[in-house]
């Protein structure tokens, strides 16, 4: 098993910068984001996907800093009604497994997206609890939109020899095991399967360990980040809180187009955190052994977005936290070469 980090909290950096975190932190591998929702901060995907010999010298740094490349992150709605988003989401996805083929990276993470209620929908719909059969109708709209555009990106990957990991998102058609079963089932695509992220199971009151067990080989990446669950928030609240709020501060986070990141409800029912804040050791060691029996290659990316955590701090501490419970469960990470 590899132990790495998804680079875009590190968005003040160049890739020098990154690497010299990894170094720090002992670890082996990266996660780079190609486009999507947030931008190529560390790879810079057109130069790479024109130029032999950018890629050559992109490739020669992260050797020579004992650096692999395991991933590349595509995370976007290609699905958004939106024409200045969803066409460019789509476009940006088909670049970067072109990309990764061309780098011999084997995986590309990606989030399904989420089309709008009916054709004329200028914004995305998320559906959670169809009981009025109008959702119902919205979903097999939806959907019928979703599967051909996933058999064509998938066939796609295919072609390149490049696996397509999900990540289950909320405000995304596949937010949940069940929907991701959907999606390989009804495009029957083997290059699709999934992005283990824990965090955004915990809060809808999933598994993360039995969801493991339930795709076997179909687990093709891991993303390490917790969720710390707030109690008394939730018996207010409950898990569906849309007190969210707006950011118009110079730190507002951009997506494509005109739309932004919000920030968490000032009484949140959960947040994301760094890995131990949120479980303990004990967890993160069967969920490491879990992973460890379906996929002994898989490489296992800390994903900062801790809002009471400094950049590296954050990573630090979950670092420490993995390590901690890969000894628990007799597994030990790939050493540094460097």
């Amino acid at each position: 098993m590899k132990l790495g980090m998804f680079t875009t909290c590190l968005h003040d950096r160049d890739l020098d910068g990154a690497i010299e975190v990894a170094h720090q932190l002992g670890h082996t591998s990266l996660e780079l984001n190609s486009g999507g929702f947030f931008r190529d901060y560390h790879i810079h995907t057109s130069a790479l996907l024109v130029s032999e010999h950018a890629r050559s010298e992109f490739l020669g740094k992260l050797s020579a800093a004992g650096m692999s490349l395991t991933s590349l992150n595509n995370n976007g709605n290609p699905l958004h009604p939106d024409r200045e988003v969803g066409p460019r989401h789509l476009r940006e996805m088909h670049d970067a497994i072109d990309l990764a083929a061309l780098l011999g990276v084997g995986v590309v993470v990606m989030q399904s997206g989420n089309p709008g209620a009916e054709p004329t929908s200028t914004v995305p719909s998320w559906v959670v609890s169809p009981w009025d059969s109008a959702y119902i109708d919205v979903l097999d709209y939806q959907w019928s939109l979703a599967v051909p555009l996933w058999k064509e990106i998938a066939a796609h990957a295919t072609d390149r020899g490049i696996k397509l990991a999900i990540e289950m998102h909320p405000h995304q058609l596949v937010y949940s095991p069940t929907t991701l079963a959907r999606l390989i089932e009804e495009t029957g695509a083997e290059s699709i399967g999934m992005e283990m992220d824990p965090s955004h199971l915990f809060w809808q009151g999933i598994d993360p360990v039995e969801t493991i067990e339930r795709f076997g080989d179909r687990v093709f990446m891991s993303a390490a980040k917790d969720t710390k669950i707030y109690e008394e928030n939730l018996r207010k609240n409950g898990f569906l809180n849309n007190l969210w709020r707006r950011n118009e501060g110079p730190n507002k986070v951009a997506f494509t187009g005109r739309y932004t990141a919000n920030d968490y409800p000032e009484d949140p029912s959960y947040e994301f955190v760094s890995i131990g804040r949120g479980h303990d050791v004990e967890f993160w060691s069967r969920w490491l052994a879990a992973l460890n029996r379906v996929n002994p290659d898989i490489s296992v990316q800390i994903e900062h977005e801790d809002p009471h955590m400094g950049r590296i701090e954050g990573l630090q501490f979950a670092t420490e936290s993995l390590n901690a419970a890969a000894a628990k469960a007799g597994l030990e990470f790939d050493k540094p070469t460097y």
